[in-house]
């Protein structure tokens, strides 16, 4: 599946989603085993499509990779890859994607009655209070994340 870059900020970059094509990854039904492995594994023929798992309105949805470690703590790191859906309407609590004053932030939304905030997930940084007087709009909601998996050393004990 070929990304296409359709922004690039200080914070995110922001790539479309083809959902032209099948993106079909082998699936378990039954689970792992974390134990003994189970010798039925040889003869999986179950796969998922990625695009439709993961995409529920491709019209409007894009992809997001995040740069920075503002939502460390809600599990959202550097380098992620967000799915973000722009049809969805925001909910309190909502990870949302949004462009404040000129700038793309990815942040918890906090609404209120006369304000909303933007939450970070990371001491380092502090809410953002929203009001009238900003140039603000919500870009869309985060469904998921995709990190790829990093492993320490991977050299193995003789």
């Amino acid at each position: 599946m070929k990304l296409n870059n359709i922004h690039q900020s200080k914070t995110i970059d922001f790539y479309s989603a083809n959902t032209d094509s099948e993106l079909l990854i082998p699936y378990f039904p039954e689970g792992i085993s974390a134990g003994f492995p189970s010798p039925a594994a040889d003869f999986m023929d179950h796969s998922l499509d990625m695009n439709k798992e993961l995409i529920e309105n491709p019209a409007s949805t894009f992809y997001g990779r995040v740069k920075g470690d503002s939502m460390k703590g809600a599990g959202i790191f550097d380098s992620d890859t967000m799915i973000i859906d722009k049809s969805l309407d925001v909910c309190d609590k909502d990870i949302v994607v949004c462009y404040i004053d000129g700038d793309f932030t990815v942040k918890e939304i906090k609404i209120e009655n006369d304000a909303c905030w933007l939450i970070p997930y990371n001491d380092k940084y502090k809410p953002i209070k929203v009001t009238k007087e900003n140039d603000f709009i919500v870009w869309g909601v985060v469904t998921h994340t995709i990190r790829k998996h990093r492993q320490g050393n991977r050299k193995r004990a003789l």
